[in-house]
């Protein structure tokens, strides 16, 4: 069949497009699954177009998740140290992995993925690290992890970025990695043969793009940072590169002590950092870091469910965005899959910090919620690497649309219905989610949930 046997119109009294909110609105969507043209102010709907009950908007991106952890949310919560931090989570995330294997994490995924597009995501960078058997060994297909994950997403319908993550180490300074962290590790040469397989398996798909994650400056040295990005720019020089850093004030100092420079700088310094890079958490900023980081047009990965729970701390989102900084949101430990709460968190954690309100808006974009969700579209577009993020000609229609007779939106428009979502919405009002042109939740229910689900319980009867 000819791509263009396949086109549809969708019609939508409210949508919210590149330039603005508009009323009556026809979205031509093509055989390939991209937006090919956009009419506003029209008086009836196109003949065969489709109409939408409820407001149009783009889909949003997950920039940053590790799929796996969805199976111990909830039981890390218990004290077991006065001093719980960070890395006493680490711990004990270490020790729930054994039981995870192939069939388990695709199970997870799926239930992963299936929750995301339900709450709106129709994007996700799934930053990959779980790679070998519980002894340290590749499986007899080194890739099948990444296979796994890759099919979770083509089952539930969602657009994945895959990001093998390169770990070598355990700290600065090159340290051999610790036995639990054996099933994540790689030499370079393993991990460039990963990534040769992925892209020769993958090239095709419109719905899968591959991009890479050194892990953390702990978990590389600066040569095989380098020889990583190298042997990526062979296979796609325009690739995203996402790492992990300065979540932590202890890899922070840690970086000092071994750098002599704290951990945002030192990257900017010795790398070419710009928008194909997005930097996960880079919660701990000087001023001057900022600002440097702003500048390059790199994304800032933030997780504030996840570092909330975490105890990471506060991004200077304030100051970044002052700066004219990008930014994307993401699900990382599968806390929270919501982005509607993550950019909530966003907001109220500067008013908590500031002991001010409405810090995440502008002169020019009064409405805190519509500023912070066109700043998450258009960063999380990047931070993916995909032509999505506004309903616009050329763009893919990665859409959704949200209940407006949802009794905590009925009767507000525009950015009022946005920062009502955002900020007052008592359960989840996402009615219906497109991904390439293809609905994928229709009022709020997917076709394959109930094997999905079932799945994921058999998975979980394991693990637990």
């Amino acid at each position: 069949m000819n791509s263009t046997d396949n086109t549809k119109v969708l019609y939508a009294s409210q949508a919210l497009l590149a330039d603005g909110w508009a009323d009556n609105v026809a979205v031509k969507i093509d055989g390939n699954g991209l937006i090919s043209s956009v009419s506003t102010d029209l008086n009836c709907a196109p003949d065969h177009a489709e109409t939408i009950t409820g407001t149009l908007l783009p889909g949003i991106q997950n920039c940053h998740s590790h799929a796996f952890q969805r199976a111990i949310t909830g039981l890390t919560e218990q004290r077991l140290n006065p001093e719980d931090s960070f890395w006493s989570w680490r711990d004990t995330m270490y020790r729930l992995l054994d039981k995870i294997g192939p069939e388990q994490l695709q199970a997870i995924a799926e239930q992963l993925y299936l929750d995301m597009l339900k709450q709106g995501y129709t994007g996700v960078a799934e930053f990959h690290y779980l790679h070998h058997d519980n002894n340290g060994k590749h499986y007899d297909d080194p890739a099948e992890m990444s296979h796994r994950l890759i099919a979770a997403a083509r089952t539930v319908g969602i657009q994945i970025t895959h990001l093998p993550v390169l770990y070598c180490f355990s700290d600065f300074g090159s340290k051999p990695p610790e036995s639990a962290q054996r099933r994540f590790v790689h030499s370079l040469d393993d991990f460039q043969q990963l990534l040769a397989n992925l892209h020769r398996d993958y090239k095709s798909d419109p719905n899968v793009l591959l991009g890479i994650a050194p892990h953390s400056l702990r978990a590389v040295d600066t040569a095989t940072l380098k020889g990583l990005i190298n042997c990526q720019d062979e296979l796609d020089n325009q690739a995203p590169v996402h790492i992990h850093i300065a979540e932590q004030q202890r890899e922070v100092q840690a970086c000092i002590d071994f750098y002599g420079e704290r951990p945002v700088q030192w990257l900017l310094d010795n790398f070419e950092v710009d928008s194909r890079w997005c930097l996960i958490h880079a919660t701990h900023l000087l001023p001057t870091e900022v600002q440097s980081l702003a500048a390059t047009g790199a994304i800032a990965g933030l997780c504030p469910t996840t570092e909330a729970n975490l105890g990471d701390g506060i991004f200077p989102a304030v100051a970044y965005l002052q700066e004219g900084g990008v930014f994307a949101i993401g699900s990382d430990s599968q806390v929270c899959v919501s982005p509607s709460e993550e950019l909530r968190l966003l907001e109220y954690g500067q008013r908590l910090e500031q002991q001010r309100r409405t810090l995440l808006a502008t002169g020019h974009q009064p409405s805190v919620g519509e500023n912070l969700l066109r700043g998450a579209l258009s960063g999380g577009s990047a931070a993916l690497g995909v032509n999505a993020g506004a309903i616009a000609p050329g763009k893919r229609a990665d859409l959704l649309v949200l209940d407006d007779q949802h009794p905590s939106l009925y009767g507000k428009k525009t950015s009022a219905l946005v920062d009502s979502w955002i900020f007052a919405c008592h359960g989840n009002p996402v009615k219906d989610v497109m991904v390439n042109g293809q609905w994928r939740v229709r009022n709020g229910c997917h076709d394959q949930q109930e094997f999905i689900s079932a799945r994921f319980r058999t998975a979980m009867d394991t693990i637990l």
